[in-house]
């Protein structure tokens, strides 16, 4: 009987160990880049290291967290570049706003690519992009566009969208769908990738200011409201909306994006923090951010990471919950 009760003692020993490590805190650090690059959009990469968009300098600047040491790499005159992703081919493609054009670098020759909108699209204001399941690049423009981009043929198309400007915002589902938002005309829009016709949705709340979008692993949408301070989410299979107000007196959530576990995070300017939200508890969770106004405008993530482009104060930060 002794001997069964030290047992089931060690056994909640374990097991309370294991709580404490589950709920610890997660670690913030951040990364000064080059003063005045104002990096925008941040793309964690395969091989450890981070992309970032260094939209005041016209570059690409590349961040190895062991390290802390920093490269740029000019994209070309007049670059304004302002969302990276990292495509298929662990290459980043960059959305320039300056070039009005789609920017690949090759990364380890550092050669850019350059893929132009159609002469006769006019100043898109390039925002965000993401690939679909077949390889083919989407993207959006504030002013009043969104395109695709086959790698493969290099051929640019452009589609003019069902209600003004405001495109930001980008993403796919699991299972391939595409869908943007629009942050001027507060809407997310469902891509027919074969026709390339977009098929607005419209949040419950007027006016809430869609800024950016993310698909969870079952393929529910997640939307930043910008001007509601709230986070909502589209079901497509249910056609049904759901919202909650982030905490605090004024939030303005600019960024979100759903983690491998499926927890949401948001940067809310507000609160000069990062917020995460648990879906199914429906809690938040405030992480201040160690610099004052420091703005975060993208956040991306890998395993154990979740990463955002600090463009008030010219650092990059990570949130590490391993």
């Amino acid at each position: 009987m002794k001997r069964l009760l030290l047992s089931v003692l060690f056994l909640f020993t374990i097991l309370g160990g294991l709580s404490i490590a589950q709920q610890s805190k997660p670690t913030i650090q951040e990364y000064p880049v080059p003063g005045g690059s104002c990096p925008h959009d941040v793309a964690p990469a395969p091989d450890g290291s981070v992309w970032y968009t260094a939209q005041c300098t016209g570059e690409l600047g590349r961040l190895d967290p062991k390290t802390g040491k920093t490269k740029h790499i000019q994209l070309g005159k007049g670059s304004a570049p302002h969302g990276v992703i990292v495509g298929p081919d662990g290459a980043p493609w960059i959305t320039d706003g300056g070039l009005n054009s789609i920017v690949r670098v090759d990364p380890k020759t550092e050669e850019v690519k350059q893929f132009p909108l159609p002469s006769d699209t006019g100043y898109a204001n390039l925002n965000t992009a993401t690939f679909d399941r077949n390889g083919v690049l989407w993207f959006t423009g504030q002013s009043g566009i969104y395109g695709r981009l086959d790698p493969a043929k290099g051929k640019v198309k452009v589609f003019n969208v069902p209600h003004g400007r405001g495109p930001y915002g980008i993403t796919t589902t699991p299972k391939g769908d595409v869908y943007f938002a629009s942050l001027a005309g507060s809407y997310i829009a469902h891509i027919n990738l074969k026709d390339g016709k977009a098929t607005v949705i419209e949040p419950p709340t007027p006016n809430q200011g869609a800024r950016r979008v993310w698909s969870d692993s079952k393929g529910k949408i997640w939307v930043s409201e910008w001007n509601s301070g709230q986070v909502s989410v589209y079901d497509p299979s249910a056609n049904k909306w759901q919202q909650w107000r982030l905490p605090g007196e004024s939030p303005r959530p600019y960024a979100v994006y759903v983690d491998e576990h499926d927890t949401v995070w948001l940067s809310d300017f507000g609160a000069n923090a990062l917020v995460r939200f648990d879906p199914k508890k429906e809690s938040f969770q405030t992480l201040t951010l160690p610099s004052s106004s420091a703005n975060v405008r993208q956040i991306l993530g890998r395993k154990g990471e979740i990463w955002g482009a600090e463009s008030g104060v010219h650092k990059l930060v990570v949130v590490r919950l391993e």
